[in-house]
């Protein structure tokens, strides 16, 4: 991070609807609320997410206090550091890291509340976990080498994440999944619709990881410093010669 700040980079499909709803509500926080405050909402709403989905398939209802929970996130989320901005108090580092921190941890609970649901296979909704780590530590890498934040990725960041599980919230709601032999495994249709986000998100790491590392190759070409200063085998011979013949006078 060292002490420049990052530029933020989101293309994802619901930035435009985004930006001026999270301006609108950070303008009407009270005065007595912090960012910090806001982190903790977020954690809070990642917390209800997953108590709602652990207990989800004996109680379908709680798939809506499930999405509840992923709509409190997103504001405590995306709020606080729209706030901090809006107010000019910002802390780049202590925000990049505590928001950062807290969004890896709350995955955890929501990927074991998804795989006590029934659901989902357990195995792949830590698969799905796996991945969202792999793209995360994308992020962070590009941060440090680029100090450019990249929040999406093909359209798609947190945000579109969180609209497209609570359009599988309501899907799974209104149809229930049924269980289906695939090449002997034993699969659920939200089951194919994780694997198919984990294929789409390690394509979308290597494309970005490629053309990344090819444009830090650009950047820093190898040096030719020390082959063109590295002694050639005949300037060692006549070293060689020369140290003979003082040893000789």
């Amino acid at each position: 991070m060292r002490a420049v700040k990052l530029k933020r980079w989101n293309e994802g499909l619901l930035r435009p609807f985004e930006r001026p709803v999270l301006a609108i509500l950070a303008a009407r926080i009270p005065q007595w609320v912090t960012p910090d405050q806001l982190t903790a909402v977020g954690v809070a709403g990642a917390g209800l997410a997953a108590i709602a989905y652990t207990f989800s398939g004996a109680y379908p209802v709680l798939l809506w206090f499930a999405t509840l929970g992923l709509v409190i996130n997103w504001i405590g989320d995306s709020l606080d550091g729209t706030l901090a901005r809006m107010r000019g108090i910002e802390r780049p580092r202590y925000g990049y890291y505590l928001d950062n921190a807290v969004d890896c941890f709350v995955a955890l609970p929501v990927a074991v509340g998804l795989g006590f649901s029934g659901y989902f296979r357990f195995d792949l909704c830590f698969l799905c976990l796996a991945v969202y780590t792999m793209i995360s530590a994308l992020t962070f890498l590009r941060a440090n080498v680029t100090d450019v934040f990249q929040i999406s990725y093909g359209g798609a960041g947190p945000t579109e994440m969180r609209a497209a599980t609570a359009i599988l919230n309501a899907a799974i709601f209104f149809h229930r999944p049924q269980f289906f032999d695939v090449g002997g495994f034993v699969l659920q249709y939200p089951d194919l619709i994780a694997l198919a986000w984990c294929a789409s998100a390690i394509v979308t790491f290597l494309l970005s990881m490629t053309a990344q590392v090819r444009e830090l190759a650009r950047e820093e070409p190898p040096p030719q410093a020390a082959e063109s200063s590295a002694p050639k085998s005949g300037d060692l011979r006549q070293a060689g010669v020369a140290m003979r013949g003082l040893t000789a006078e």
